[in-house]
């Protein structure tokens, strides 16, 4: 997908275009200043063996928002074959890009390399949340690997990777890494006009899930959390968004 400015005030989507089992379709209302797309899944995937991949861009001056119909769900195939899903990104000048997918759900069995990569223009601006669930109610989590590369004018902004499930390192589930949470969120946003913001642990009430934010350089500011399920992660993703976004 791309977007771009309609020399209207808006933003249109010249390229649109999804296959197999990712379709997208413009949603919300028209004529503002940003457009809307909805992922939706035509089909179910990933399934082990599956290689998907979504490219979207904001081109200089527009204004993109990206959300999903649901939640994707990881499930193994027939022969125990990884499923890769891989993200990119590109942001340019004055541009603004919201990526708020659903959650990534890593069922028993499955086995998933997510990667999410990012270009920033220097002016650009970027509100990017993910979350991972491991495993469906009631079952344990699948292998899951996510990494999230992001640069900003050309420069490392942020690269990191995270691992779960079976054949992840030795104490993935202990109390240094997930300490018996389930569902774990990142939330990043990048604005040249984003406030200033100090690290800090939240102090949430026992059984909400914890989170930490840190600064980065940019201005930009990345929040980690986990949560018991995934209402608690979103509520508390959603709770930073409301406190730090700009405007």
């Amino acid at each position: 997908m791309r977007a771009e400015p309609d020399g209207r005030g808006g933003t249109a989507l010249p390229l649109l275009a999804g296959d197999g089992p990712l379709a997208l379709r413009r949603t919300g209302p028209t004529g503002g200043p940003g457009a809307r797309v909805t992922v939706v899944g035509a089909m179910t995937a990933p399934l082990g063996g599956d290689r998907l991949r979504i490219e979207a861009e904001a081109a200089p001056g527009a204004r993109l928002t990206v959300g999903a119909s649901a939640a994707t769900v990881s499930l193994p195939g027939r022969g125990g074959e990884q499923a890769r899903y891989d993200v990119r990104l590109t942001v340019g000048a004055d541009a603004e890009l919201q990526w708020l997918p659903e959650p990534l759900i890593a069922a028993r069995g499955s086995d998933l390399r997510a990667s999410t990569r990012v270009d920033l223009a220097p002016d650009a601006r970027l509100v990017l949340r993910e979350e991972q669930i491991l495993g469906r109610h009631g079952e344990p989590s699948g292998r899951l690997s996510a990494r999230l590369t992001v640069t900003l004018a050309g420069q490392p902004l942020l690269d990191q990777e995270l691992a779960f499930g079976p054949g992840a390192a030795p104490g993935w589930d202990g109390p240094a890494v997930l300490g018996g949470h389930r569902a774990v969120g990142q939330l990043l946003l990048v604005a040249p006009d984003l406030g200033e913001c100090s690290a800090e642990l939240a102090d949430l009430p026992a059984g909400h899930g914890r989170a930490a934010l840190t600064p980065l350089a940019g201005p930009a500011v990345l929040v980690t959390a986990l949560a018991p399920d995934g209402r608690h992660l979103r509520n508390l993703l959603d709770g930073y968004l409301r406190r730090l976004q700009p405007g």
